[in-house]
């Protein structure tokens, strides 16, 4: 709408250009009245009316921000429309309103198209789906379709909302999600997250969540999110807004006093209107968002990439962020010398095959499939174990007590289950977190990114903690944390190590992420408690990531720092150059939107591809 708005106001004044050249140049109008020297043709009405409408506008906004504690340079635009009025310059002051209202144009087209990549992802939005009803397909909404409906997926459509296959087998394209390049293939009992796109046959699914907590529709949530969030970034180029002022009055007054002529005050004016200054941080930032994008990034908002491009501690959650959340056999220790590892791990994983519990399930694909034999009279003990016969032995596989209940306690410090073979305690079986590959390399880079300090933050034991810290490379270790204390730790970072950036997955995690100067979720497998409290969301499952945010925000803040010196430069250079009287007010304006056109081509250039070069971090 406001974009709507700034569009109506530029053909306004295109228009208003238009009649004035038909009035004064055609028609030859006459002055309808006169002030002083001043003449006040049909075309100058119009004009000066525009003109007045525009400045008071602008000043009503000037002082909505001062009372908000902002000081801008827009004031500087409302001098120079109203110096243009007061000498009599029409054309000169047609111009500005052109540069004022063709520079936000120009802005909107600009975002637009550094926005391309997140728009992306609101068009390809599913909106369509074919429920199946007693055998018959009917197209419905995807909004009306409810937990349990049976929807089929024809070749090549996307996945409407989360499910899971009922009937077909098929290989499913999640780059969008996940940034697998190669499709999966999916089979009947297999989950399907929304916006995948199938391959080549057509499947049932059942649906298992509604489109609103669905997997890409929590995406283009996140990225609405990021849209709307623009305007706490807008005024970055403030900072400079009142020396800037200075400096242009200063130039103004001075070649007014010196020539004692109050157009060459208003020429100085012209040239110091603040558009390009206001455009070239907006521009820079918005293209950083974009290039985020692209990295499968989602970034919310623009303070987001100033404080990760200065961000100086970088604290982690363990489980599922530095690991995979996904167990694997560490150790098989044998307490029987009947039984060898190997026969350990085949008797445990076939009595464990039948069992959903993460620690069963991480076993028994951890065991190769040959060494898995039938088990008859399986028997499963909530929250202790399971029993059952394999090749003729009675196995038992959970906690001790329930294996081998008169066993003295053993000092096992990682995740493990116990195993006892007809009565007679057996062995155990230890297991840890998969450590992601990219992790040791994400926290190395890190550092030479100009990490000071990098933290694990875990609710996990202290020995598994340190272990999987030292796979890492992380030495500043706090295990054994309740989600109250997560926060406490990121509250009590100094203000030296600050801003404070952290990354995890989970509902855990949702408050530490809130409380840090910048949360960064790991949303590829829909965390969506954690994607909804963080700053920045990475939606593939890699830690790298991180890296690539702390890349492009270094670089987008560099340009933007750049395009707003720039453009403060080139327009005092202007100013001066107009002190001494060569440049009139018309040509001023026009000189304007090169200044424009410049401002907004330097800022796309935080969409380019950042080079480790340039900040120092290449491989040593």
């Amino acid at each position: 709408m406001k974009n709507l708005k700034r569009q109506w106001k530029f053909i306004v004044v295109l228009i208003a250009g238009a009649v004035g050249l038909i009035s004064q140049f055609a028609l030859h109008s006459k002055s309808l009245f006169s002030i002083g020297n001043l003449q006040f043709p049909v075309h100058a009405i119009i004009i000066d009316i525009i003109g007045i409408l525009m400045a008071i506008s602008l000043l009503l906004e000037i002082f909505h921000d001062w009372k908000t504690g902002r000081y801008g340079v827009d004031i500087l635009a409302v001098i120079a429309v109203v110096s243009t009025i007061l000498i009599g310059d029409v054309w000169a002051e047609w111009m500005i309103l052109v540069m004022m209202t063709g520079g936000e144009t120009l802005e909107d087209y600009a975002t637009g198209q550094a926005n391309k990549e997140l728009r992306a992802l609101l068009d390809k939005t599913p909106r369509i789906a074919n429920k199946l009803v007693d055998g018959k397909i009917t197209e419905v909404k995807v909004d009306d379709l409810q937990v349990g409906d049976t929807v089929l997926i024809k070749p090549g459509q996307q996945v409407p909302v989360d499910g899971q296959i009922v009937k077909g087998t098929s290989s499913f394209d999640q780059s969008s999600l996940t940034g697998e390049s190669v499709p999966v293939t999916k089979n009947p009992g297999d989950e399907l997250m929304s916006g995948s796109v199938n391959g080549d046959v057509a499947v049932e699914m059942k649906v298992t969540k509604a489109a609103k907590d669905s997997e890409y529709q929590s995406i283009v949530a996140l990225v609405k999110s990021s849209q709307a969030q623009p305007a706490k970034f807008v005024k970055m180029a403030d900072r400079y807004a009142i020396p800037f002022t200075v400096i242009s009055l200063i130039i103004g007054g001075v070649a007014w006093a010196v020539s004692g002529d109050a157009t060459r005050f208003a020429e100085v004016m012209v040239v110091a209107s603040p558009c390009p200054l206001l455009i070239a941080a907006p521009i820079a930032l918005v293209s950083g968002m974009s290039s985020m994008s692209a990295h499968h990034i989602i970034v919310k908002s623009g303070p987001t990439l100033e404080k990760l491009a200065r961000a100086k501690t970088f604290a982690f959650d363990k489980t599922g962020t530095l690991t995979e959340n996904q167990l694997i056999v560490d150790q098989v220790v044998t307490d029987d010398k009947s039984f060898d590892q190997k026969e350990l791990q085949s008797l445990a994983a076939s009595v464990e095959q039948q069992s959903s519990h993460v620690i069963a399930s991480s076993l028994v694909k951890a065991t190769d499939k040959d060494l898995i034999h039938p088990v008859t009279n399986l028997k499963e003990t909530t929250a202790q174990g399971v029993e059952g016969d394999v090749d003729g032995k009675h196995v038992k596989v959970g906690k001790l007590s329930f294996v081998a209940p008169g066993h003295e306690k053993l000092n096992v410090t990682s995740t493990a289950v116990y195993v006892s073979v007809d009565g007679k305690f057996a062995g155990y079986i230890t297991l840890k977190d998969k450590m992601r590959p990219e992790s040791p390399k994400t926290i190395e880079r890190l550092r030479r990114q100009g990490a000071e300090d990098i933290m694990m933050l875990t609710g996990d034991h202290k020995q598994v903690a340190e272990k999987v810290a030292k796979e890492a490379g992380i030495t500043d270790v706090r295990s054994e944390l309740l989600p109250s204390q997560k926060i406490q730790a990121i509250k009590d970072v100094p203000k030296h190590l600050r801003p404070v950036v952290i990354t995890g997955d989970g509902v855990n995690d949702a408050p530490s992420l809130t409380a840090a100067d910048v949360g960064i979720a790991m949303g590829a497998k829909g965390a969506t408690a954690a994607s909804e409290s963080a700053d920045a969301v990475i939606m593939v499952n890699d830690i790298s990531k991180v890296n690539d945010a702390v890349d492009i925000s270094k670089h987008t803040m560099k340009v933007a720092n750049i395009d707003v010196l720039t453009a403060i430069g080139v327009v005092i250079i202007i100013e001066l150059i107009a002190f001494t009287g060569v440049i009139p007010a018309f040509w001023g304006a026009i000189l304007q939107e090169v200044v424009d056109m410049i401002t907004i081509s330097l800022g796309l250039l935080a969409k380019t591809k950042p080079s480790d070069k340039q900040f120092g971090l290449e491989e040593k």
